[in-house]
């Protein structure tokens, strides 16, 4: 009678003893989560989605009053939450967005509702400015 071959998980030992080697999965070597999406808390969803789909691409989708979003082309997710209280003082966090021409970009995203925070930055590496979108809500263009 022939003996039939029984698959078992590859053992490795380590200093505790034995261990049983796992699946690779997303989540390996530390990692706990990926990013799914940065959601802003607003006063109009509806109006970021449209400004910022203007601004990076994508088509703005409002799925309900409190809640829109836009997914750019080659990027991560922007959604807007509505919120009950007014922004209040600088971002904490802001996005920085590459460009070719600093000034160009801020002309374009000024006619999209956007508004200049400050002026043009250059030094040696290349430039930047500050812009907030329609709720103030602050970003940047930045050139190499």
């Amino acid at each position: 009678m022939g003996r039939t071959a029984v698959s078992r998980p590859a053992v490795r030992r380590s200093r505790r003893g034995p261990t049983r080697a796992r699946k690779a999965g997303p989540y390996d070597r530390g990692v706990i989560a990926r990013q799914s999406q940065i959601v802003v808390d607003c006063a109009s969803p509806m109006r970021l989605a449209v400004f910022w789909s203007r601004l990076l691409g994508g088509t703005p989708v409002h799925r309900d009053p409190g809640w829109s979003h836009v997914d750019p082309p080659g990027g991560l997710r922007l959604a807007f939450q509505r919120v009950p209280e007014p922004k209040a003082g600088k971002n904490r966090l802001h996005l920085d967005l590459a460009v070719d021409d600093v000034s160009a970009a801020a002309e374009g995203a000024s006619a999209l509702g956007g508004e200049r925070a400050g002026d043009l930055v250059r030094d040696a590496v290349g430039a930047f400015q500050v812009m907030r979108d329609p709720e103030g809500n602050e970003f940047c263009f930045v050139s190499p």
